[in-house]
């Protein structure tokens, strides 16, 4: 039976965006189930304007420019990327916060970057998170 990962992703911020979806390959690789759920500040990176966009980053904003050089130079897949593949590879569905969606003015999944597979409440992440193998909070 393949493990269970639920992730709760707060982050909207390029560099942690980048980190779990290098998390969320390793997992599908490993077999994994993964349901990722998409909360506040994420919900704005979703966004379909948003697509791209490298302003903001959570670690070391003084770095930036040097985490974004090291990116091309290595030419390391941006975060959607990395979600894209994931998908395409096992078992991944990703889930829109409703409460958060609202708050960056996105009520439909086609407000967001294509990514997301539907909009849901706090309870979906619950319930998920109580049948979880691993949780984890970005």
């Amino acid at each position: 039976m393949a493990k269970k990962m639920t992730i709760a992703l707060y982050t909207g911020s390029f560099d942690k965006l980048t980190a779990a979806g290098v998390i969320i390959n390793g997992a599908v690789a490993d077999d994994m189930e993964i349901e990722i759920f998409v909360l506040m500040m994420g919900a704005n990176a979703f966004k379909k304007e948003n697509i791209g966009k490298t302003d903001n980053m959570a670690e070391l904003a003084c770095k930036k420019d040097e985490f974004l050089a090291s990116i091309e130079r290595l030419k390391i897949p941006t975060w959607m990327d990395f979600f894209k593949q994931a998908k395409e590879m096992g078992d991944v569905k990703i889930y829109i916060c409703g409460l958060a969606g609202k708050i960056w003015n996105g009520t439909v999944l086609e407000d967001f970057n294509g990514l997301p597979d539907d909009i849901c409440g706090i309870a979906e992440y619950i319930a998920s998170a109580q049948t979880a193998d691993v949780n984890l909070f970005i």
